[in-house]
């Protein structure tokens, strides 16, 4: 090879490492930005007003105000078992996200515990709340992160009985609901709901993604090779079609329905794989059928 040659190979080296940097510096600053956004929601809308938020924090929520243990410690704490979980199931990177962004969101309740309480009034608590509290987890979940540990176990679910992730996730939260109603009263456990649909409308606009299902068609120069990749690391089994590009000629087809949060790990995936591939990803309204998955170690 020619010293231009070696120049080039450098310097196009050189420019994908700045890139992968800015991308990964970009990441965790929306996981930040996320992670403060839905504290502040969290501290100064909702908590005041005995509001919940669902999952771990809404269990959180409760503890908090029958033992008065600091929510930030809570938050943390509880959702230390399902950061395990969710190493086994989604891999290392989602751990090291999710941790970051979870440990970022009890620093920042920490932080806004303090301030005055933006309203009293429950209705503008429960629109505002809502709407920041969508933004802030819609803003991490973009990012690949999670601040809520009952996602991971929804999907663990899903990989083993084909329940759909978003219906379990809404499960646990109406029982959370329903206690609160029993610990606090139904006036909270009613605003507490209308506050969830809020912030999941909110996250859909951002995210895209709160459909129980997205699909993913990569067009590639190797379908076998993506597609053992994605059922290896991602439990998923794939559909291969054979495709030809107007000028590229031969190409693979690689089809594959996954959930959302399994979206970014397919990206990150398909980046080592084939750097060159194409893929588009839609929403799926409705699943009918059985799906092959691969069934998780006992």
């Amino acid at each position: 090879m020619s010293g231009d040659g070696r120049n080039k190979e450098n310097q196009n080296g050189g420019a994908g490492s700045v890139r992968v940097l800015f991308k990964r510096i970009w990441e965790y600053l929306l996981l930040t930005l996320g992670a403060a956004v839905a504290a502040f929601a969290v501290e100064e809308f909702l908590v005041p007003n005995t509001i919940l938020d669902g999952g771990v924090v809404g269990v959180g929520i409760i503890v908090n105000r029958l033992s008065g243990i600091k929510l930030s410690i809570l938050t943390f704490v509880l959702n230390l078992p399902f950061m395990i979980v969710g190493y086994k199931v989604l891999g290392r990177n989602f751990f090291i996200k999710a941790g970051y962004s979870m440990a970022a969101f009890s620093v920042f309740l920490e932080l806004f515990a303090p301030l005055a309480n933006m309203t009293t009034e429950p209705l503008l608590a429960v629109c505002f709340g809502g709407i920041l509290l969508g933004a802030g987890v819609g803003m991490v979940i973009s990012a690949g992160g999670c601040l809520d540990g009952t996602e991971t176990v929804a999907i663990l679910i899903n990989r083993k009985t084909d329940f759909p992730v978003g219906r379990t996730v809404l499960i646990i939260n109406v029982v959370i609901y329903t206690i609160a109603g029993f610990v606090f009263n139904f006036d909270s456990a009613m605003y507490s709901l209308l506050a969830y649909y809020i912030a999941s409308k909110v996250l859909d606009f951002i995210d895209n993604g709160m459909n129980q299902a997205k699909a993913a068609m990569i067009i590639t120069n190797d379908g076998a090779a993506i597609a053992d990749m994605i059922y290896q690391r991602m439990g998923r089994t794939v559909t291969i079609l054979e495709g030809e590009g107007l000028l590229s000629g031969r190409k693979d087809v690689v089809y594959c329905v996954l959930n959302r949060l399994e979206v970014y790990e397919l990206k990150k995936l398909i980046n080592e794989a084939d750097a060159s591939a194409f893929i588009a990803i839609n929403e799926v309204s409705e699943i009918i059928g059985n799906h092959i998955k691969k069934k998780a170690a006992a």
